[in-house]
Formats: structure tokens, sequence, C-alpha cells
């Protein structure tokens, strides 16, 4: 359990530092996911960057007086072959981490939201209800987490 929510003394209990400790957890995972992504979206666009200068160089530029020349000499290096599957690879992979970062963004959006809509069970004393506030603080300065409303 991250050490700012042990440090949470009488304002929450063992269920709800379990709680929020789950929701952190889910929101380093859509972070980490969200990272990954972006890593591969970047290297997705260089790779067809360059791909597609060197198709200009190799194949558009030299042989452009006819498509059955272009044609050829696409066909006949096997470069192109590789490049294509480099690119088409990072697509893919691209794909695939989108959909688990939106995945992992779900999951971490209805923690969250379950949160917010059981803070009066979580916090049932009129005293932890009253200081609520400084935990819900403490979520958003340190794990950047809003607990106070459900809109992102």
């Amino acid at each position: 359990m991250d050490h700012s929510i042990l440090m949470l003394d009488e304002r929450t209990d063992l269920v709800t530092k379990q709680m929020l400790n789950n929701v952190v957890k889910r929101k380093k995972k859509y972070d980490q996911f969200k990272q990954k992504h972006l890593l591969v979206m970047s290297a997705t666009l260089f790779f067809s960057f360059c791909y597609l200068v060197y198709l200009y160089i190799t194949v558009v530029n030299p042989y452009s007086y006819s498509f059955s020349a272009m044609f050829s000499a696409y066909v006949n290096n096997i470069l192109n072959l590789y490049f294509l599957i480099i690119t088409l690879g990072t697509y893919g992979l691209m794909n695939l981490l989108r959909e688990k970062r939106d995945k992992a963004e779900k999951e971490f959006h209805a923690l969250r939201c379950e949160i917010i809509d059981k803070s009066k069970d979580l916090w049932k004393k009129e005293e932890a209800w009253s200081n609520r506030h400084l935990v819900f603080e403490m979520m958003k300065k340190n794990f950047d987490i809003n607990l106070y409303h459900e809109n992102k």
C-alpha cells in the first residue's frame, strides 16, 4: 500500500484505504498504457514517414515514367517487404495498446466513480465526513485523482 494512503489515520478505515490503493493502482496502470501507446504511435508515424521517403527515393523518383516499372522495382526489392512488415506491425501494436489503454481507463474511471458514489458509506462518522476533503485533496495532489466529481 502506498505510504501516503497508509498515513491516513482515523479519517479512513482499512476498507477505504484498500479502495483508495486500488484506484491508485488502476491509475498507474492506465498511465503506463497511455505512455506505451503514445510511444508506439510515435514510432508508427516515424516508420511510416521513413518508409514513404524510402519508397519515393527508390521506386517513385527513378521509375516515375511507368507504373509497371515502379511495380516491378517495388516487388524486386526485398527491403520493401521488411519495411512494410515493420510499419504494419507497429500499427497493429498501436491499436492493441489503444484498446488496452481504453480498457484500463474504463476500469479506473469505474472504480473512481464507485468511491465517489459510496463516499457516504465510507465516511460514516460525522468527524470523518467533515475531514474527507483532506483525503480527497491528498489523492488529487499526490496521484492526480479527482474524487470530488464523477466527470473526468
